[in-house]
């Protein structure tokens, strides 16, 4: 830890969340006082307790920093093969907060990082408020921070205060802020079987780039319809936790409500076969057609338009391999439909996460449009050591895109592509390895013998996590 300069100001970080904790602790580490406001507690004792409410969210159920609403798992820790484990493996060189209290109270999962979740939030409320240049303060920012606050850290994640959250509304020029997901699956490229699907746009029209060819075509006849329908409708939904509320909206129906509504409402909207002929059978007519659209500036991630849904994901998988071409898919991020608060990001913040419209606001977490704690937790990071580098004059570029955590913040920031007709299809992302630049497949392991070609998807992986390590340790340097 440095000592901090007597005249740097502090930074304030909104937010006691995994993100707005981590960004906190790599302020401190590097020399910057460090102003932490989270709006839940609980009462102190009577004596003290004259006046003040106990307060909490509808998710949380204690005052505990970074303490995990949900599930107990970081997913995966292998970073060779796993993008979330690469992502664990970047964090650690960067002296995560995290990803250190995860590690000491880290509870049997197999393969996976998990944690018990009362422990570690404990042991992260403990060294936050054991370290000298951290200041923690019990209360609610409603509405934008004061003027004066020259830098500040909003990392206030879903359930982002009523006040705050309009203050951030009014402040964007945004129509609104996303209060809901309404997540279609996103499908690795690679994974896609070209041999029955095909690239056209429908009536073969050019889009803005001129391109008459960008969806890829999934054809179904009637009796795979049929039976889609049929899963579709039997398939066990997730449920909706009291608080939520989650509305449906006309235009980002859950496929299976449609379904719902009609066998045939699925071919007359999101499945409609119309404006397409498949070039290998061009004299016979689809029955229903699924259309892909490319999500990512790589050209690696592609979104099944309009299938939004609140399948369980488990079934989600299933269901969605019985559509042709997609039997072999392997997801990216399966869909979904739940409360979040997220800003547009790749139009609001620039790569080093502040607010082009107001600068001396930065966001991390949920709020920028990432999905999941160790995503949330990786942009803290980086919110956080971009705050304190541009404090004391050194600021500092993102890490290179062929990290993890260059990658999610290429994805925030422009890494996804708009849709055709001008719509923000923006949605929050986990790390997977569609997000890294692509690397060619490997034929031959270090050792010279041949990979099996089962193997070589494996093999790739692992190159690009190396390749990432490598070059975060440059960033680092």
């Amino acid at each position: 830890m440095n000592a901090s300069p007597p005249s740097v100001a502090p930074i304030h970080v909104i937010g006691g969340g995994l993100a707005g904790s981590e960004a906190a602790w790599q302020i401190a580490q590097a020399g910057v006082p460090v102003v932490l406001h989270e709006m839940r507690r609980d009462l102190p004792s009577s004596s003290e307790a004259i006046g003040q409410t106990k307060i909490r969210t509808d998710a949380h159920h204690t005052d505990g920093l970074a303490e995990m609403v949900c599930s107990n798992s970081f997913r995966s820790d292998d970073w060779q093969f796993n993008a979330v484990g690469l992502l664990h493996a970047e964090m650690r060189r960067c002296g995560s907060l995290i990803m250190s209290a995860a590690d000491q109270h880290q509870v049997p999962a197999g393969g996976a990082l998990a944690v018990d979740r009362d422990g570690f939030s404990a042991e992260v409320t403990r060294r936050i408020q054991a370290h000298p240049l951290i200041t923690l303060a019990r209360e609610e920012i409603a509405g934008l921070p004061p003027e004066d606050w020259d830098s500040v850290v909003v990392a206030t994640g879903p359930l982002t205060s009523p006040a705050l959250a309009e203050a951030i509304l009014q402040l964007s020029g945004e129509g609104q802020l996303s209060f809901f997901d309404a997540i279609a699956p996103i499908v690795h490229l690679e994974s896609i079987d070209m041999d029955i699907a095909w690239r056209q746009s429908r009536y073969d029209k050019e889009g803005p780039g001129g391109d008459a060819a960008a969806y890829i075509n999934c054809p179904m006849d009637k009796a795979r319809y049929e039976a889609f329908i049929d899963a579709l409708l039997d398939g066990p939904k997730a449920e909706f936790k009291d608080w939520e509320h989650v509305p449906y909206f006309d235009g980002c129906l859950p496929i299976e409500v449609m379904a719902e509504r009609g066998r045939e409402t699925l071919r007359h909207g999101p499945m409609k076969p119309v404006g397409l002929t498949n070039p290998r059978d061009p004299l016979v007519k689809a029955h229903a057609i699924v259309q892909l659209r490319q999500d990512n500036a790589l050209g690696t991630l592609w979104n099944m338009v309009g299938f939004q849904t609140k399948l369980k994901h488990g079934a989600q998988a299933e269901v969605f391999r019985m559509i042709p071409g997609l039997q072999n898919a392997q997801f990216a991020r399966l869909g979904g439909l739940h409360r979040n608060t997220f800003i547009n990001s790749p139009r609001l913040l620039d790569r080093s996460l502040r607010m082009k419209v107001a600068p001396r606001l930065r966001f991390a977490g949920q709020m920028t449009g990432v999905e999941g704690y160790v995503e949330s937790a990786a942009t803290g990071l980086l919110a956080g050591r971009f705050a304190a580098a541009e404090r004391l004059g050194r600021p500092l570029d993102a890490p290179p895109p062929t990290t993890a955590m260059g990658a999610l913040v290429d994805h925030v920031t422009g890494g996804h592509l708009e849709a055709p007709e001008g719509k923000s299809t923006f949605q929050p992302m986990n790390i997977n390895y569609g997000l890294l630049p692509p690397m060619e497949t490997p034929k031959v392991g270090d050792d010279g013998v041949k990979i099996p070609l089962k193997e070589r998807g494996r093999a790739k992986k692992r190159l690009m996590s190396l390749r990432a390590l490598k070059d975060l340790e440059a960033w680092l340097g």
